[in-house]
């Protein structure tokens, strides 16, 4: 059995085996494979938290969304990003005929193939995510979007000896280095705090014997921690949001109806063109963004009429309300369903796919809405100042 990749450790009078894979790498699931039916463990542990496990388990999860329950609980754009990363790791995954996940599939199948207790190691995906949300501030966010969104839609394909070649402590150091140097505080949430948990989760697993299946990204990071105490509780809490983006989205308003409203009092031409100026870049603008993603005519004349009243009231929201027009007007088939795993693997797919359409129609609605509402509102107080002196 090659021991390339894999790393013996031991605490006490436990064995610990990490085997550190590339999430589309073949040679991966076959090494699971061979080292657990080698060992027989009593326990294996997975880098899979219980949702993203129910995912692998239920495949067809898709045909049961509820789209219009996703829109008004505003998790489109939630949704929109994860099926964007899982695009660009299906489309790997597709490129070596290897399922996405094989290693982690492969670990579930072989731990009840020996007998060995699965454990579900890592950390609530959810979880992860606000926390890199929080820590990154706004630039960072920014940032981060870019790079996913110009990864997933590269057409550069990668040969499978340079995705082994990722599995390699010399290649790691170099990537992990690359991610710290463009993403200072996004390392600490998303592989050091991770690192803590699934350390925490290995080291207490059942038995004398544990084979841990992680991400090659992992396994360095581990190899410390197993030998440290980890603060469980606080790794699992969510980040408290900040009062001051509620504020903003108030106060903004506020400020605008009370400009308008005094220009009104002052010279109503120039507070009627305030109002014009006001609704038709919000309009304009959240309607374009519709457009851009294929909405159906009602859902881009609802972004058009929505937007200037959305934009003074946070709780409601264009994109919302133009995105619940759209899965009316044009309701996803249980065909668009069934292919939306297919079809997130091509930029043409998440137009096509009426699911995916739907969730572009609320991002890119609102997205017009927010530039319309900082255009409108500095001609508003253009308009102000020019009426004042």
């Amino acid at each position: 059995m090659s021991e390339e990749n894999i790393t013996r450790l031991m605490l006490d009078d436990k064995e610990i085996i990490l085997i550190g894979t590339a999430h589309v790498s073949k040679q991966s699931a076959e090494q699971v494979k061979e080292v657990i039916a080698t060992e027989r463990p009593d326990s294996v542990c997975i880098e899979l938290d219980e949702q993203r496990y129910q995912s692998i388990q239920n495949r067809n999860k898709w045909k049961d969304m509820d789209i219009f329950k996703v829109i008004k609980e505003k998790k489109a754009t939630f949704l929109l990003m994860n099926l964007a990363i899982s695009s660009f790791q299906n489309r790997m995954a597709k490129q070596f005929d290897v399922k996405p996940g094989q290693e982690m599939i492969q670990g579930i199948e072989s731990a009840k193939e020996v007998g060995a207790e699965l454990v579900l190691a890592d950390r609530n995906i959810q979880i992860t995510f606000s926390r890199i949300w929080n820590q990154i501030g706004l630039r960072g966010k920014v940032d981060l979007l870019y790079q996913i969104v110009g990864s997933i839609f590269s057409n550069e394909s990668l040969t499978e000896e340079e995705v082994e070649k990722m599995k390699s402590k010399d290649m790691l150091n170099a990537m992990l280095k690359d991610l710290t140097d463009t993403f200072p505080r996004l390392k600490k949430p998303l592989i050091d705090e991770r690192d803590q948990y699934l350390a925490h989760h290995i080291k207490t697993a059942p038995g004398q014997k544990v084979v841990a299946v992680l991400g090659a990204a992992h396994v360095p990071g581990i190899t410390e921690e197993i030998h440290n105490e980890q603060n469980i509780k606080q790794l699992n809490e969510r980040p408290p949001k900040p009062k001051w983006p509620k504020m903003i989205g108030w106060l903004i308003p506020l400020f605008i109806i009370g400009i308008i409203a005094f220009t009104f009092w002052s010279n109503p031409d120039a507070g009627m063109q305030q109002t014009l100026s006001w609704i038709l870049w919000n309009g304009s603008l959240a309607a374009i963004g519709a457009t851009v993603a294929l909405g159906h005519p009602l859902s881009i004349v609802t972004a058009f009429i929505v937007a200037p009243f959305s934009s003074l009231n946070p709780l409601i929201s264009a994109g919302l309300l133009a995105g619940l027009v759209q899965a009316y007007f044009n309701k996803p088939s249980v065909r668009d369903f069934e292919s939306l795993s297919e079809d997130v693997h091509s930029v043409k797919g998440f137009w096509k796919n009426k699911v995916t359409r739907i969730l572009l129609i609320v991002l890119l609605a609102n997205i017009g809405s927010a530039l319309g509402t900082f255009i409108g509102g500095a001609d508003v107080v253009r308009v102000f100042f020019d009426n004042l002196f």
